[in-house]
């Protein structure tokens, strides 16, 4: 105790001094603070670490083709043996795979598909890159399945990027093994050189190497190609034949030859550039011409299609397309359009059988007979085409007392005419355009005083497209004011249009705007007037093909019709303008059809018809309250219609257009119906004309009666509620004020608002009616809740002596199982007890019938004893004398025997006992 005591003692005046340093210091306090709390998180850290994650292995491989299948399957990612095989192939087409990926599992019967087709020229492999002790999982990083890669020789890989068909597989596949085209003669040119996809020809000598020199470099460029545009636009052929190489200016052995249709072709540049592989290869792609386009998106997300609508407007066309066949009559048509669309250089050339026409000098022109003037004149007569406008222009000098007065009219017998589009004969627009392009050439149709009419044919200062016809003659200041009575004075023209190729010295000649475009009656305009449309418009429309096989839900999505069999659908995207125009598909779609879809889009006034998206899954009821409008229905509910339209823009995703559907609903209700509609439509899912479109949701539209064309909005600053609406509502549907209104008129109007009021009168007497029985049945309903209430409690009452009764019988019946279970085990223990006192008795039993045995076995050995003693006794008596030792002997004897016996006896009753 007192060495205890006395070390405490010590250690508490050691101890105060550095309480005391630590209450003048407080850092040390800190810093002992934060030692100890790192010393914890290392300690921490490591017990953590020593914690191993428990993971369970992955499942072994198994075969992701089968074991009949031409391809060889390396499910275990053997990617070395895969290069081992590849060392013993030409072409090998590795396709790597993730077994739980659906595209892979997907592009697995298209794989099988190819490899029963070229598996004797094609080397299949197929290596799983997804499991994790396999090389190709280790070595090759992917981030997406499947994955094809083809390797030609040494040369490799080239990524195969197309569809997961497979005929394009197949195709890419083709075009691998065999890069090269041999020409050898001049038809085999001439086949080359016509098709639409650019063109790369090489020249080499033969004759004195298999292999000249640069061969292996040009054939290496080929491959270069289609690992960089797996597409395969470019074509590269090699001529072997030096007379057919002359046809296309090659000379020399290893000359490269770019063809191209619009533009010049090119002849690779070997003392600019240095002839390798690659060079050629970027020198073809980077002057490649690209008339027409296809386009594969891969389905996923991606900028394709975005991309390439931003470049311009698009012609899409859908057709069905398959790589492999040898001809494609319809992908001919197309090209052949496409083809001439972009020949600029050829834009301004005549065709051989209309240049007489044009020719100053042509004779057949000079010797027209009158006859055929007057045909002419027929023909064109100006009567015929009703979009005329009369335009008076003053002289130079305002002292003259003359006007020059033109009939001006659009010209529908030149240029491009809309082809199978309904439109008005007379277009507003039309006539506006061609009083533009009159007013800024004005001064060319001043002439002096003349009495004839002369006629002259121009051409529109907008668009090429579009010729007006200006029949103008002199007339004195007086005789205007019987312009506007007199109008037979241009109807009839008596002489004919002036020729451009007349060169006529007379003052009266007046000359004409476009000399070079002579006029050309309708029935003598060639199909080839599409030749170079691209470079003649403002609109110029980039040219793309889909396969419909794969792409069709574009093709819907754009406005093809969904129930056709015949996959062919066009459609023009212009992305700048917001508007897309479609093809009607009632028409088959070949050249003349594309053709004149093409120039009826780039007229300036174009008569193609934007095609507004429809919602076709709107269902109409008719006893619903608010009509549901859509595209196809706007024009009809809301123009055609002899009632006040009040118009609601929603969409489902709008959250406040929703609280207002009980708004409108008790609108349509208190409104009279045979006056009124009330409408809504989504807009999400419905396009309009712009100039019903909006930017802003919810808005509403008010169409009142007989004045649909003055439409108002809803003012934005007002709260959408019932009042503010019945008050815009009847305000907008009063006539304007510009209006003068009769008194018959201002009486009808005055008995119309009466009804409307006398029928509001009655819709809110019936509404107040509902009031009042909606709170009788609210008072009703108060009561029941309230009787409900109270037995709601009285039933949570009984519900509570019902749960204590229940859990008092509970503990009662486990109590009782309790002591049936005990029961049950004493039972049980009493059962064995007898069954081992059954089994002692009947061991008793059996006991005791042995014994009975044995006495019954003794009883009969003693009387056999005494038998024996009574002749031996007899015996003795007879002979006393003789042998009494041997006697003596026999009986010891007989008795150990009698006793041995007993002893055996009694043993072999033992064991039968404890048997």
């Amino acid at each position: 105790m007192s060495l205890c005591g006395g070390t405490g003692a010590a250690a508490v005046p050691r101890l105060r001094p550095r309480a005391a340093q630590m209450a003048r210091r407080p850092e040390l306090l800190c810093g002992a603070a934060i030692v100890l709390g790192c010393a914890f998180l290392v300690a921490l850290k490591v017990t953590c670490s020593r914690a191993k994650d428990v993971t369970m292995p992955a499942k072994l491989p198994v075969n992701f083709f089968s074991t009949r299948s031409p391809v060889i399957d390396l499910f275990r990612g053997q990617l070395d043996y895969a290069d081992h095989l590849r060392q013993d192939s030409e072409i090998v087409l590795y396709f790597f795979y993730a077994p739980w990926c659906g595209q892979s599992i997907a592009a697995r019967e298209e794989i099988e598909h190819v490899a029963s087709r070229l598996s004797d020229q094609v080397l299949f492999v197929a290596v799983n890159c997804w499991w994790n002790q396999g090389k190709c999982r280790k070595q090759k990083h992917f981030f997406y399945f499947p994955v094809i890669h083809l390797y030609h020789r040494s040369f490799g890989p080239i990524e195969y990027k197309g569809p997961m068909s497979a005929v394009y597989i197949e195709k890419f596949v083709r075009r691998v093994m065999t890069p090269l085209l041999y020409i050898s003669s001049r038809s085999k040119l001439l086949d080359f050189l016509s098709d639409y996809e650019p063109g790369v020809l090489g020249y080499f000598e033969f004759n004195a190497s298999p292999q000249p020199p640069g061969y292996l470099t040009f054939f290496t460029s080929a491959l270069h190609s289609l690992k960089k545009d797996y597409l395969g636009t470019i074509r590269f052929g090699v001529i072997t034949d030096k007379r057919v190489a002359e046809e296309i200016s090659l000379v020399h052995s290893g000359s490269v030859y770019l063809h191209r249709h619009v533009n010049t072709s090119l002849i690779y540049p070997n003392d600019v550039m240095n002839y390798t592989a690659e060079n050629i290869c970027k020198w073809a792609l980077e002057n490649r011409e690209m008339l027409i386009r296809w386009l594969r998106p891969h389905g996923g997300k991606s900028l394709l299609l975005n991309n390439e609508l931003k470049k311009g407007p698009a012609l899409l066309i859908f057709i069905p397309y398959d790589p492999l066949a040898e001809i494609h009559p319809l992908l001919d048509e197309i090209t052949k359009v496409a083809l001439e669309y972009h020949s600029c250089n050829k834009s301004q050339a005549a065709e051989p059988d209309l240049q007489h026409l044009g020719d100053t000098d042509s004779p057949a022109f000079d010797s027209s007979v009158p006859d055929a003037h007057m045909k002419l004149s027929e023909t064109f007569s100006i009567t015929k085409y009703p979009c005329c406008n009369t335009v008076v222009l003053p002289q130079w000098h305002s002292i003259s007392r003359t006007h020059n007065v033109c009939e001006l009219c659009v010209n529908q017998t030149l240029g491009v005419k809309p082809n199978k589009v309904h439109m008005p004969h007379c277009n507003f627009l039309e006539i506006e355009a061609a009083l533009d392009s009159f007013y800024l050439q004005e001064h060319t149709f001043f002439q002096v005083i003349s009495n004839t009419i002369e006629c002259s044919n121009f051409l529109s200062f907008y668009s090429p497209f579009s010729y007006y016809t200006a029949c103008c003659r002199t007339v004195n200041r007086h005789f205007l004011s019987f312009i506007s009575s007199e109008k037979t004075i241009f109807q009839t023209p008596k002489v004919a249009f002036s020729s451009h190729g007349k060169k006529e010295n007379s003052q009266r000649s007046i000359p004409h705007i476009e000399d070079r475009n002579c006029f050309i009656p309708d029935f003598l305009i060639s199909s080839t007037n599409i030749t170079g449309l691209s470079c003649r418009t403002n609109k110029t429309l980039n040219l793309y093909l889909l396969d419909s096989n794969l792409f069709w839900i574009y093709a819907e999505r754009l406005g093809a019709s969904r129930s056709t069999h015949l996959k062919e659908f066009a459609t023009i995207v212009d992305l700048k303008e917001e508007v897309h125009y479609v093809l009607d598909q009632n028409q088959s779609l070949v050249g003349s059809t594309l053709e004149n879809f093409i120039k009826n889009f780039s007229i300036l006034y174009s008569p193609l018809k934007r095609h507004l998206v429809d919602d076709p899954s709107v269902h109409f009821h008719e006893q619903h309250v608010i009509t549901e409008v859509t595209t196809n229905t706007f024009h009809d509910t809301v123009f055609l219609s002899e009632k006040n339209v009040l118009l609601l823009y929603y969409a489902q995703w709008c959250g406040f257009c929703a609280s207002l559907n009980h708004i409108f609903i008790q609108l349509a209700r208190l409104l009279p119906p045979d006056n009124f509609t009330v409408a809504r439509i989504d807009i999400t899912q419905n396009d309009l004309p712009w100039e019903f479109m909006t930017d802003r949701l919810p808005t509403i539209l008010f169409f009142p009666h007989q004045r649909k064309e003055q439409s108002v909005k809803f003012p934005e600053d007002f709260s959408v509620n019932l009042p503010n609406l019945l008050k815009f509502i009847l305000h907008h549907s009063s006539p304007s004020s510009s209006e003068l209104c009769t008194k018959e008129c201002l009486h009808k109007e005055t008995v119309l608002q009466q009804g409307h009021i006398s029928h509001l009168e009655r819709e809110i007497q019936k509404l107040r009616t509902e009031i009042s029985a909606l709170h009788q049945a609210h008072d009703q309903l108060e009561a029941q809740l309230s009787e409900a209430r109270r037995e709601e409690h009285r039933l949570q009452q009984q519900k509570h002596t019902l749960e204590k009764q229940h859990k008092t019988l509970q503990l009662h019946s486990e109590q009782l199982q309790a002591t049936y279970d005990q029961k049950n085990q004493e039972l049980l223990e009493m059962a064995e007890k007898l069954q081992e006192l059954a089994d002692a008795s009947e061991n008793l039993l059996k006991e005791n019938t042995l014994l009975r045995i044995l006495v019954a076995a003794r009883e009969g050995k003693l009387q056999n004893k005494y038998e024996t003693k009574e002749s031996l006794q007899s015996e003795q008596t007879l002979s006393e004398d003789n042998d009494i030792s041997v006697s003596t002997a026999t009986t010891t004897l007989e008795e150990k025997r009698i006793d041995n016996t007993d002893t055996i006896e009694t043993e072999h009753s033992s064991g039968n006992r404890t048997e």
